[in-house]
């Protein structure tokens, strides 16, 4: 945000940002930019005013979980033992998507043109295919898998559905044990 805005409008922002991620997390990226507006107790204008697309509104929605992947990653990098340091990037980056619906869409597949989302995905990309490199040269990764399925196992757990968040959460979980075995030489 480059101008500062009046305090109201400020609140006005953040309670809609707070209602985007509410419902994208819950119902992914399909919801009606009037539904956000209702949640976050403001007319459609004002949501408009703020967010002129829904990709911007999204970019904004997910700025912090995509610097969170990269955080992830960069701390599976960091970790001395990278066949360790990939098993704890898949278990967290899987965790940080199965709390949100939206989140794997948001990174990997919509809006690829919103707030550089692209250039941020192909960031991420990068780290990781570093990463998975490492931990193939440790002799305990399987050579003939490539980031993109890794990518696809994410895109996977995105879609696990789940009748609450702790539940989807536990299977997410789960699927990372799966995803991390299938990887494994």
């Amino acid at each position: 945000m480059s101008q500062s805005l009046r305090s109201d409008a400020a609140d006005n922002r953040a309670r809609i940002l707070d209602a985007a991620r509410a419902l994208f997390a819950a119902d992914g990226l399909d919801v009606p930019m009037r539904e956000i507006a209702r949640r976050a107790g403001v007319g459609p204008a004002t949501v408009y005013r703020r967010f002129p697309t829904k990709q911007v509104l999204v970019a904004e929605a997910f700025r912090p979980q995509v610097y969170a992947c990269h955080a992830i990653i960069e701390d599976g990098l960091a970790d001395p033992d990278p066949w360790h340091g990939l098993c704890l990037a898949v278990e967290n980056l899987f965790a940080l998507h199965a709390r949100s619906r939206a989140a794997t869409a948001a990174l990997f597949a919509a809006f690829p043109r919103a707030f550089d989302l692209a250039a941020a995905r192909e960031q991420a990309i990068g780290l990781l295919t570093v990463l998975m490199g490492r931990a193939m040269e440790t002799g305990r990764m399987r050579r003939d898998v490539g980031v993109n399925d890794v990518v696809l196992l994410l895109m996977a757990n995105g879609g696990l559905h789940a009748a609450s968040d702790r539940a989807r959460l536990s299977a997410s979980r789960r699927f990372a044990e799966l995803a991390i075995h299938a990887l494994r030489v």
